[in-house]
């Protein structure tokens, strides 16, 4: 059917029509690309992966961490050193050991100390040197001070001494600084990384969509100077606040900006090349688009940001600095793509869509396309696509029956690096030396007291007195079960109880396992309270934008059940095909947010959308016209951004490729079933009500002129 929306010859409403306005646009974005370019290459600068930058103040282990940095040289790292040989240690292996012993100890003086010494030592060995009681290992720990550098400066050196030994005598240098410094390593440019993959994917995807040679460069511009703004605008609001940003943050906040601004750039282009074929003025059609894409577009941005500011209440600083980090990244992604991008557009006209480029035309065809016959057939079906959809959502959910555990430090790596053997090996050749080193700080006049209570404690191993200093004594315990096990937490928390009993000792237990379980403890707590209040703001969101009550609950609900089948159907995929031995204690916060938060996204688009064309259409009509003209689009949006999360896919870290791939995964069942089935048929089947308690939920006479066409076979009320 042919319908006449021409409008040639119409004046330019209002200034944002004037032809300076797009290069007074861009000029402003070039002088601020000016200031901020080189601010946004500081940003890895303010970063941080300290314990005592991103634990709370209030932890045992934070106040551990703090005072060893406060110490001359700051605090140590603590290297392990294993030597084994599956025949059994030789005396030119014990000469080996103890001539790398006497080496180190020479480079790094006075920082060696003895964890594992004491009565059970064999003659001949150096007093830090301990064998074995299976004759097949033998090992020493270095506490090198900062003084000589970090970890990931330290453990090359130290591989490099150990080179020099027996044929077939074998040697893993581990220790929490080792761990520490193979950590770093994968870190190690994974900004660079993430950035030029994810510029890589966003182009495919752009050329696929688009399929011009041209129009993908505008879209990729734009977002490249919202995220250059964005790395620009954290570095300040990192140093004027000091909010901490960690590696992880900082990749988040590339990936973000990239997903979600591509996004904004789709429906944009979506609703501006509709308005070509309705407008001939191209900065009369970008000012249509703009009041038709920009509502919805704000809306889906503040339920991000406002999502986003929920983790402030966090107790963990680098949850808590997501926040701030994330919003930033998603209104710089916001302005640049309703300013900077549809100036850019207006200026270089309609040939930017070459060779698919719109004609203006006083009679735009009506076509019902893929999408229109699926809304179709989802009206005729609607109880069929409702109870498939959430069927479907049910069987992924069952995954959550899987293996939810928590990942170890030790397991983070998709390949064991050799600081990880070595662990394995030490609890091999030395299972009463299992666990990671604790570390206990008392007042010096309590440090026998305290010593004999932790001797006695169960699940210890050793307990060695150390140094003094600064009105603290430091206590080395070594438990006996493996490192972040549940075992191991049970005896950190029984020491801390025994210490706490000790009146006027003041002790607290710190060291890297006590740091993990204080991470779990406080993120569970955070969970608990920024679940429910995520969940809160989004729904007053919903209910401000759309002004009904009965939609935004649904909406809710809907996001709810697919986050639950994105975390089943990804457990599945992580415990049964990827083999990984539990879920990192970040992942299921922030999934839930991103998930919740860009989920509603979609439904927003598509809702907001319904509820425009059922003033003119009633609620059935409009629901089928927005799903026609969304559906497209928001799919497109929906593949780019699961693809950009899917970039963390690639990186050597298992927390990393749990939280790319869950969210890719939720991001496209929220856009291909959710959006595209679910909602609809919901919608269907509520009808009007869905609107309740506006005036959309009243029953109104349509004018003959919009009546349904009579193969809907409907009445002429808003349904």
């Amino acid at each position: 059917m042919a319908v006449n929306t021409a409008s040639s010859g119409e004046a330019p409403p209002g200034r944002l029509a004037g032809r300076w306005v797009p290069w007074l646009v861009i000029g402003l974005w070039v002088a601020l690309a000016v200031v901020m370019v080189p601010l946004s290459g500081k940003l890895s600068s303010v970063t941080t992966d300290k314990a005592a930058d991103n634990l709370p103040a209030s932890a045992d282990s934070t106040k551990v961490a703090v005072h060893e940095d406060s110490q001359p040289g700051g605090e140590a790292s603590t290297f392990v050193l294993v030597y084994h040989r599956a025949g059994g240690i030789t005396d030119a292996d014990r000469a080996t050991v103890e001539r790398h012993y006497n080496t180190l100890a020479k480079r790094y003086p006075p920082n060696v100390a003895a964890p594992a010494g004491g009565e059970d030592e064999g003659e001949g060995e150096g007093p830090a040197v301990r064998p074995s009681a299976d004759g097949k290992a033998m090992m020493f720990t270095l506490d090198v001070s900062a003084a000589y550098g970090g970890p990931e400066t330290i453990v090359g050196p130290l591989r490099d001494v150990a080179k020099d030994r027996p044929a077939d005598l074998e040697l893993d240098v581990t220790g929490p600084a080792a761990i520490e410094a193979d950590m770093e390593a994968v870190f190690d440019g994974v900004d660079t990384q993430v950035l030029l993959t994810t510029i890589i994917v966003v182009t495919v995807l752009l050329i696929i969509t688009y399929r011009s040679p041209v129009l993908w460069l505008i879209p990729l511009m734009a977002v490249g100077a919202a995220a250059l703004t964005a790395m620009a605008t954290v570095y300040l609001l990192v140093k004027g606040s000091g909010i901490v940003i960690n590696d992880q943050n900082s990749a988040l906040l590339t990936i973000l900006v990239f997903g979600v601004g591509t996004d904004y750039a789709l429906l944009l282009i979506s609703r501006y090349r509709e308005a070509l074929h309705h407008h001939e003025n191209v900065r009369v059609a970008m000012v249509h688009a703009l009041r038709g894409a920009a509502p919805a577009i704000i809306a889906s941005a503040a339920t991000v940001v406002a999502g986003l500011l929920c983790l402030l209440v966090a107790d963990l600083n680098s949850t808590s600095g997501l926040g701030p980090i994330g919003a930033a990244g998603i209104l710089c992604a916001l302005v640049a793509m309703l300013t900077l991008f549809p100036a850019v557009l207006v200026v270089l006209g309609r040939r930017i869509f070459w060779p698919a480029i719109p004609r203006f035309s006083t009679a735009v065809e009506g076509k019902r396309g893929l999408w229109g016959r699926l809304g179709s057939a989802i009206s005729r079906r609607r109880w069929v696509a409702t109870l498939g959809s959430l069927g479907i959502l049910g069987v992924l959910a069952i995954g959550l029956a899987g293996n939810t555990g928590a990942l170890r430090e030790q397991d983070q790596f998709v390949s064991a690096p050799e600081s990880v053997k070595g662990f394995t090996v030490l609890s091999q050749h030395f299972p009463e030396l299992g666990g990671q080193p604790m570390t206990i700080l008392t007042r010096p006049e309590y440090q026998e007291q305290v010593l004999d209570v932790v001797k006695g404690t169960r699940g210890v191993a050793q307990a060695v007195p150390g140094e003094t200093s600064r009105g603290w004594a430091d206590i080395s315990v070594f438990p006996t079960d493996a490192p972040d096990t549940v075992a191991e937490y049970d005896t950190i928390k029984r020491v801390r109880t025994a210490v706490h009993a000790v009146s006027g000792a003041e002790a607290i237990v710190g060291g890297p396992s006590a740091e993990h379980l204080d991470t779990e403890v406080t993120t569970t707590r955070d969970e608990k309270l920024v679940i429910p209040l995520v969940l809160a703001v989004v729904l007053i969101i919903l209910g401000l934008l759309l002004r009904a009550i009965v939609a935004p609950l649904i909406l809710m609900a809907t996001v709810i059940v697919s986050f639950a089948a994105a975390f089943g159907g990804s457990v599945f995929v992580f415990d049964t095909i990827l083999g990984f031995k539990g879920i990192d204690y970040s992942v299921p916060l922030l999934a839930f947010l991103f998930l919740v938060a860009l989920g509603v996204d979609y439904n927003i688009f598509l809702v907001s959308r319904a509820r425009e064309e059922a003033v003119r259409l009633g609620t059935r009509e409009g629901m089928l016209k927005a799903l026609s003209s969304t559906g497209g689009v928001i799919t497109s949006a929906g593949v780019v951004l699961a693809a950009t999360f899917a970039v963390l896919a690639t990186l050597p870290l298992v927390m990393l490729i749990e939280v790319g791939f869950l969210v890719a995964f939720g991001v496209l069942l929220d856009a291909l079933l959710v959006r595209s089935v679910l909602v609809p048929a919901l919608t269907l089947l509520v009808g009007r009500r869905m609107w309740w308690p506006s005036r959309l939920s009243r029953p109104v006479e349509l004018p003959d002129r919009q009546r349904p066409l009579a193969d809907d076979k409907e009445p002429a009320l808003q349904r």
